[in-house]
């Protein structure tokens, strides 16, 4: 499985109301430095018909981070989840199920 492939794979597991940020994911990925080419990998997939729910990888530093439908949707998509957003930063999450 390509870096790629594998960073498709740990986004899709992302449960709902939880987040995963870009640098974890690379290192998941097994290329811990590569936080900004999974952040181009996400931004590049057609998500919506895919089922990858990119929404769910923000930045190291607990801001929400680019999203390709706009950052309100991204924000609106993980409040609608139960992740607690103030201002552009992930406030609290919800605890695992």
């Amino acid at each position: 499985m390509n870096f790629k492939e594998k960073v498709y794979q740990l986004t899709k597991q992302i449960p709902r109301g939880r987040v995963l940020t870009y640098k974890e994911t690379a290192k998941l990925a097994g290329r811990p430095k590569a936080w900004r080419a999974v952040g181009n990998i996400l931004n590049k997939s057609a998500s919506w018909r895919t089922g990858i729910p990119c929404h769910r990888v923000i930045r190291s530093d607990g801001k929400i981070g680019g999203y390709r439908g706009g950052t309100n949707k991204k924000i609106k998509l993980l409040i609608s989840e139960g992740v607690k957003i103030k201002g552009e930063r992930i406030f609290k999450m919800r605890p695992k199920s």
